[in-house]
């Protein structure tokens, strides 16, 4: 039977989990019952797996036991024989150990790199395809600070993209592959002439972390500056300092926040990024320290690293980590990123069983 002690735990876990929801008092607690729901959501395919997986089996034995004293059953054996392999085969890939923070929301910054103008429409065209994106799977993306720039694209923009409901899935197992060096060959507005010109913008993507998350700061560590907001937001925008700015000093890491409208709330939010921020350069730097070979290509946030490329001219685009290439551009740019993300997701998926190994016991004859 399939009895190995990682899936006993996951099913152990699963009923905790189900007793945890089913107490009222969770509840009170908003952030602990959805992460908590979560979890439960994430582990429930596996937990059917297994139920459905344990059932074969069972008729598997009793089938073969039949069939030694009445040769008339080897059908029946060979039939279900044929149903537990894919069972087997599914239960191995559920149980390949998977991204702790896929479910999770995310902020995403695009700033404006190599280009000048054209630089920072392109980082426009990027936020419009990761809104339009977000906008398809009914995300809700919110800016938290931006810097336009003249000719009305963005020097640098920061955005929280946010799922809705408790889906073991959230924006980070999608988006997690966004981060790098963003090349565009294109025509730019201001070429009078017609040639194309190469230009990139960077993309940084890591999951929100909640305020309970295990990262220490310091206040002493921290400059704060309060600064007004600009562009749109209705009113009482560039009327008080509500903007806020945090520099976290040891780090550099600077983060602003200027979409709520009083400056508690700004300083609130950017904290939260900041906390993000942190958590995802711990996680970097862990990972690098145990090796080399774990900074895997498809999941890479640095920004220094050429990611994918936008060709305008040929309508097509050319994600370099895994060799994926289509001509359909002008799509992936209005949002459908379905085909170029499950590239990514497959490559990552495949490397993860690769790592792994056999993940369920054979069963007992």
């Amino acid at each position: 039977m399939t009895r190995s002690p990682g899936v006993t735990a996951l099913l152990e876990e699963h009923a905790g989990l189900e007793a945890r929801l089913a107490d009222p008092d969770v509840h009170a607690d908003q952030a602990l019952a959805r992460s908590l729901g979560r979890r439960y959501a994430a582990l429930a395919p596996v937990v059917a797996t297994v139920e459905e997986l344990r059932g074969a089996e069972a008729d598997l034995a009793d089938a073969r036991e039949l069939a030694r004293e009445d040769p008339a059953f080897a059908a029946e054996v060979t039939e279900l024989e044929a149903r537990v392999g894919p069972l087997r085969d599914r239960l191995s890939e559920q149980l390949v150990p998977r991204d702790a923070a896929d479910a999770n929301d995310v902020v995403v910054e695009v700033k404006s790199g190599e280009g000048g103008e054209e630089s920072a429409l392109f980082a426009g065209d990027l936020l419009r395809m990761y809104s339009r994106y977000a906008e398809r799977r009914g995300w809700k993306v919110e800016v938290l600070s931006a810097t336009e720039s003249d000719l009305g694209g963005y020097k640098d923009v920061t955005v929280a993209v946010t799922a809705p409901g408790d889906e073991p899935e959230g924006v980070w197992a999608w988006l997690k592959y966004e981060g790098g060096v963003h090349r565009v060959q294109r025509v730019p507005v201001t070429e009078s002439q017609g040639r194309i010109h190469t230009s990139a913008a960077g993309v940084l993507v890591y999951p929100e972390v909640d305020a309970a998350a295990d990262v220490e700061i310091d206040e002493k560590d921290l400059r704060v500056d309060v600064f007004r907001s600009s562009g749109k937001g209705g009113q009482g925008v560039n009327t008080t300092d509500s903007a806020v700015r945090i520099t976290h000093l040891p780090t550099g890491v600077v983060v602003s926040c200027q979409n709520e409208r009083s400056q508690l709330q700004n300083k609130a939010r950017a904290m939260d990024v900041l906390r993000s921020r942190l958590q995802a350069i711990a996680d970097e730097a862990e990972a690098a320290q145990a090796s080399a070979d774990r900074r895997s290509q498809v999941r890479t946030v640095d920004r220094s690293e050429r990611v994918r490329t936008y060709n305008y001219p040929e309508n097509r685009i050319s994600d370099h980590r895994v060799g994926y290439k289509s001509h359909d551009l002008d799509r992936v740019l209005d949002g459908d990123l379905d085909a170029v993300l499950d590239a990514l997701r497959s490559a990552d998926r495949a490397e993860r069983m690769a790592r792994s190994g056999p993940a369920a016991d054979e069963p007992r004859s």
